[in-house]
Formats: structure tokens, C-alpha cells, sequence
């Protein structure tokens, strides 16, 4: 990012420009950089910089839905710092990427909608002073590209995604929040669906995969959602055969509405979709056990997914202009909320 001008100071002050390694990242690593701070026309002293994660989350209240931004992660890297007029003062860092972020890249393109940034604080005489964003690249997990894959080899296609605050009924979080990713069904299934969103929460050992459909009414039917809830390791998630989980979860909600044995919906935790064997504290909910407030929105399953729901959107640019409009002004809380 550019250098900016601690306003503290006034003209002739500091500056500072954060400097990421690489801006490529996965949950549960961490980001590495450096935070620089070049001296002004005279000496001065920081008491803090702060380094912290945010992003972007809808919130709903009522009928209404705001947009806000969040900081789901803070660290201080370094206090009492002096700062020689004229000369730089460099200061490494390692940021922890929570397991929970939000995925913002698939298979290396940006994801429409999707925004996580490195957002450098610098306390001076007890005032924070914030801003430098610098936009971070989540990549999936190789457990959570397994699931996104099969979406792909199945004929989903991206729709839209976003993170809303909340909590999934069943599933341990660590954080207020929650991504959904949201995809067109097949053909075969659009007559009978009309989108289906997927949320990871992933922790150190383990991966919920949690689906929602929104199913169309007919003359004989209501319409309505359906959920599936699977639990396994990273290891057994990378072996499962997802394309056949999602296609039979799929059929069995196109035809009768219900869970599918597959997530739950069956008897004594076996599956026949996963070879018959027992799975690892799976469990499911059907139309009327998921969320705490309402369902899933969506994004992607791989690039070439995103690239054909996002036609006409130039890959690079995506993410540095949502990062503009999402992350200025935001008021220092926790929440910038508009309407």
C-alpha cells in the first residue's frame, strides 16, 4: 500500500506502509510482512502498532439487512516505539489467519463479494490512528477445495457470496459470523431447486460442511429449505467421495424435501454414499433444525465457476475496489453500519 501520514503528527510527521509478503494465505497459517515506518522532520514515540483482521458481514435486524465491518482478529506486534526523524524503523510480524475466515480466492481468482484485510493501528498518546488496509487472498483449505471441487464436477455454478453474523445451531464457532457461498444448481435439479448454499466451519482437527437448499413450490408441494450437516477430519474430508454425497443429498431433497441419509438423515451414523462405514460424529438437520437466524447465501465451487457467474468483472480489479468501498470510513468500531 502507499505510505501514509500519520495524522497525529501533522505535516512533517512519520508515515507508515505495511508490507505483506505475500498476500496469499489459508486459514490456520499466517501472514508475514513487515510494517514500516519512516522517521518525519523530528523524533517521535508510538505507544502501540496493531495489526488486525477484518472484513465485511451483513447483519440483519428486523426486515432490514446492513452491511458492516468486523474485526475478527487483533495482535500488537510491537510497543514503545522510537522513531528517529529522517530514518526507517522496520518491524516484522506473523499474523495468525483464524481457521474460520472467509474464503476470498478459489483456485487463485478473487471471489466476488468476498473481502479480508490486514489493517495496520498505530497508537499515539493513547488516540488509535488506523488505516493502510492491505486485502489478503484466502485460499480454501485442501479439506474444504475437496467439497468445492465436487460442486465443480457436478455442473453448480457460482452465484454470489457473502458473510453473515451468527451463529449455526449444532456447530461449535469461534467467531460471531459466518460465510455462505451460494451456487445455480445443475440442470438436472433446477426445476426442483433453485440455489444451494454451502458454509464451511473449519477448526484445527475438523470440518463442518454444512448445505441449504432452497427448494421451489408446485402445484402439490410448498416450497421451503432443506439442510445437510456433515462433520469429518481434513483427512477423511480430502477422501470422501463428496460429488456422490452432494448428488444423492441433492436428489433425495429434490424428490421429498427430507435430510438425506448421507447428512445425517440416516440410522445408526452409517452411509452408504461414503463406502457404508461410520462416520466421524456426523449430523444432520432437515427443513426445520439450521441456523440460528436464516439461511445461506453463496459462491463458488472452483475458478472456472467463478469466472463464468461473474462475467464481465475484471478478476484483478474486483477485490482492490470492494476493499475501497467496503472498508472506508469505518468509524474505528467493531461495526460501521449502513443502511
Amino acid at each position: 500500500m502507499f505510505k501514509r501520514m500519520l495524522s497525529a503528527f501533522g505535516v512533517g510527521g512519520p508515515s507508515v506502509d505495511t508490507v505483506l509478503d505475500s498476500p496469499h494465505a489459508v486459514p490456520g497459517q499466517v501472514v508475514t510482512g513487515q510494517v514500516r515506518i519512516q522517521g518525519g522532520s523530528a523524533d517521535a514515540e508510538i505507544g502501540q502498532v496493531v495489526l488486525s483482521l477484518v472484513t465485511r458481514v451483513e447483519v440483519e435486524h428486523g426486515d432490514h439487512e446492513y452491511g458492516g465491518v468486523s474485526e475478527f482478529m487483533r495482535s500488537v506486534v510491537q510497543q514503545g516505539v522510537r522513531v528517529p526523524a529522517g530514518q526507517l524503523v522496520a518491524i516484522p510480524f506473523q499474523l495468525p489467519i483464524p481457521w474460520e475466515t472467509p474464503i476470498t480466492a478459489v483456485g487463485g481468482a478473487p471471489l466476488p463479494g468476498m473481502t479480508v484485510g490486514v489493517r495496520t493501528e498505530l497508537v499515539i498518546a493513547g488516540a488509535p490512528d488506523k488505516g493502510d488496509l492491505d486485502p489478503v487472498l484466502v485460499g480454501p483449505l485442501p479439506s474444504q477445495d475437496a467439497v468445492l471441487n465436487a460442486f465443480g464436477q457436478l455442473g453448480f455454478s457460482f452465484r454470489s457470496a457473502d458473510v453473515e453474523a451468527g451463529r449455526i445451531r449444532g456447530v461449535h464457532q469461534e467467531l460471531g459470523f459466518y460465510q455462505e457461498i451460494e451456487f445455480f444448481p445443475p440442470a438436472q435439479f433446477a426445476s426442483a431447486v433453485s440455489q444451494v448454499e454451502l458454509t464451511f466451519v473449519a477448526s484445527p482437527h475438523e470440518l463442518y460442511v454444512v448445505l441449504e437448499a432452497d427448494k421451489r413450490g408446485g402445484m402439490f408441494s410448498s416450497g421451503g429449505d432443506a439442510f445437510g450437516h456433515f462433520r469429518v477430519s481434513h483427512q477423511e474430508a480430502q477422501a470422501t467421495d463428496w460429488a456422490s454425497a452432494i448428488n444423492g443429498w441433492l436428489a433425495q431433497v429434490a424428490q421429498r424435501g427430507h435430510a438425506n441419509p448421507a447428512f445425517g438423515g440416516g440410522h445408526a451414523g452409517y452411509n452408504p454414499a461414503f463406502g457404508g462405514q461410520p462416520m466421524h460424529g456426523h449430523q444432520g438437520y432437515d427443513q426445520h433444525g439450521h441456523h440460528g437466524h436464516h439461511g445461506h447465501r453463496s459462491g463458488p465451487g472452483m475458478g472456472g465457476m467463478i469466472a463464468a457467474g461473474a462475467a464481465g468483472v475484471v478478476g484483478g480489479m474486483v477485490l482492490g475496489e470492494v476493499v475501497e468501498e467496503v472498508f472506508e470510513d469505518d468509524g474505528g468500531g467493531d461495526f460501521a453500519f449502513e443502511e
